[in-house]
């Protein structure tokens, strides 16, 4: 972040504070439509966004299946992704954009600009390190997140190639950290001036930089994965790149200062730290999981990236983009004093994620193994590698609603800067997720590990909403809980709808890649106009998506 760090000179009326109280700030949503607005113009970005992301793991799926070279490839962009979790987007936002909220209304630009330039510069320097000594020592954190995988190289043993293999992705694919923790914070500014299209938009090129690396690059290389991991790295460079002139016009591009000691900086560190394991539960147990799966056969990681990639489509697109819209408002309403606003704003956020969540979980229930079908099974992806990856998606499908509300529940508690309560139930839920797996992942395997992180993600959900009940921050009234049987009932016809049209697995199998596709279409449109028209006869109208 380049430009001047002497603030611009302000209008008169940049120059007048924001004061907090019953006034609104202009460029922050405060009403359902406007929340509505935005959370659409969000899940709309989003959309092309998951959609790229699909047929870039289309493209990987044909070109290297779910053999070893996947299995390294995944593990090795999956480690700064969680990092980017935990530094970025998920626990950084979470701390930061309450207090920058909290600046922008009741403070003057200049003290704004000034707080951007003291965090990035902060963050950055700390970024910096993390990357420089993880680019280094690579070999040690492949070590540590894929120890199965040390142990057979320390010993000589079938996946000692792994091992090394992932040591040298990780040096390319680690300074992604550092440019995705910019970008992070670039989102999280613009969200809370309410320029949410930004943000949600620019994980398209990251998609779109993999995609060329592996039509292009990849298939000249004797070993494609390598080819991969620099679209990684293209990727977020041209991310970090695409929101700065965004930032400029917006008046808010700073030069980065060290600011560890300044006020705003330390209580977002303060808000930071726990939120780090509060806002990041299900990616750790993910990574947890990833460590488990190097001891199991070969494939077992790709499985579980390609079903994960499958659950992360509705969940972006809904429980992510609805929290995201929801952050600054309910930051707003704290900030105002508006507990009734406060309250209705989160109902909201839990009926709108419902509505949206628990088909999109039946659906990847029921229609598992033919959407891996259609998308992947191509090329290196065997009709084989469909099953085993159906069995991780359906595991997983089962805890989508509750990752969902993780999402918008934990935002009731950070717009309030209160973080300390949501890491301590992520540490159950981290601890429910360890006991889950053992339980699970010596009878089934891998599968056992998507349906230990499915049920933490669900123990994590129901601790978030019953202390926000038990407090009544989160209300629930009667007509939420009607609204809740109308939708269960809508989704269950739904479902029976699929069941009853859909070929059996052996229909799947014999058709061609075009006949497929025509069917899946033709059962997720028809499942959901069905759900739609039942929720319409049950009672449902749209004015129930108000507040």
């Amino acid at each position: 972040m380049s430009q001047s760090d002497t603030p611009h000179s302000p209008s008169p009326e940049q120059q007048q504070p924001k004061h907090s109280g019953t006034s609104k700030g202009k460029d922050l949503p405060q009403h359902a439509p406007r929340l509505m607005r935005s959370g659409m113009v969000v899940s709309a970005m989003t959309f092309i966004s998951r959609v790229l992301g699909l047929v870039r793991d289309i493209v990987i799926a044909a070109l290297m299946g779910a053999g070893q070279a996947a299995d390294v490839f995944f593990f090795a962009n999956k480690i700064p992704n969680f990092l980017r979790r935990l530094f970025a987007e998920g626990a950084f936002a979470q701390a930061f954009v309450p207090v920058l909220t909290e600046y922008h209304r009741g403070k003057t630009v200049d003290e704004t600009r000034l707080l951007i330039a003291r965090v990035a510069g902060t963050l950055g320097t700390i970024i910096t390190i993390v990357t420089i000594l993880a680019v280094i020592g690579s070999p040690v954190v492949a070590a540590l997140f894929g120890f199965g995988w040390f142990l057979d190289y320390w010993q000589g043993g079938p996946n000692a190639e792994k091992f090394e293999l992932a040591s040298l992705l990780l040096k390319i694919t680690f300074p992604y950290l550092w440019f995705i923790t910019f970008t992070a914070l670039a989102g999280a500014i613009l969200n809370t001036i309410g320029k949410f299209a930004v943000a949600a938009f620019t994980p398209v090129f990251l998609n779109v930089a993999i995609i060329a690396a592996a039509l292009w690059l990849a298939p000249q290389l004797a070993q494609p994965e390598i080819g991969l991991a620099i679209g990684v790295f293209a990727g977020g460079l041209i991310q970090f790149l695409f929101q700065l002139p965004f930032l400029k016009r917006a008046g808010l591009l700073v030069r980065p200062r060290w600011g560890w000691n300044d006020p705003g900086v330390r209580r977002i560190r303060i808000l930071m730290l726990p939120a780090i394991f509060g806002v990041s539960v299900s990616q750790i147990n993910l990574l947890f999981d990833t460590l488990i799966a190097s001891f199991l056969m070969t494939g077992s990681i790709s499985w579980l990236y390609y079903a994960d990639r499958l659950l992360e489509f509705p969940l972006g697109l809904f429980g992510i983009a609805i929290a995201t819209v929801i952050l600054p408002a309910l930051s707003a309403r704290h900030v105002d004093k508006s507990l009734d606003h406060f309250r209705s704003t989160l109902d909201w956020g839990v009926r709108t994620v419902s509505v949206l969540g628990l088909p999109a979980m039946a659906g990847l229930i029921v229609l598992a193994q033919p959407m891996l079908m259609v998308l992947f099974m191509r090329g290196e992806f065997s009709p084989d590698d469909a099953r085993m990856a159906s069995y991780s998606l359906m595991a997983y499908g089962s805890g989508l609603l509750s990752f969902m509300l993780v999402k918008v529940l934990a935002t009731g508690f950070f717009s309030r800067q209160d973080t300390k309560r949501p890491v301590k139930y992520g540490i159950i839920a981290m601890a429910a997720n360890m006991v889950f797996n053992i339980i699970f992942a010596i009878p089934f395997g891998y599968v056992g590990l998507a349906i230990a992180t499915a049920l933490s993600g669900t123990v994590n959900a129901f601790l978030l909403g019953f202390v926000l009940y038990r407090e009544g921050i989160l209300i629930l009234p009667r007509a939420t809980w009607i609204f809740f049987i109308r939708i269960s009932a809508a989704t269950l016809l739904m479902v029976a709808f699929i069941l009853y049209l859909s070929p059996g697995i052996e229909g799947w199998l014999e058709a061609t890649n075009s006949l497929r596709s025509l069917w899946l279409t033709g059962l997720v449109v028809g499942g959901g106009f069905v759900y739609l028209v039942s929720f319409f006869i049950f009672g449902g109208r749209p004015r129930h998506l108000r507040h």
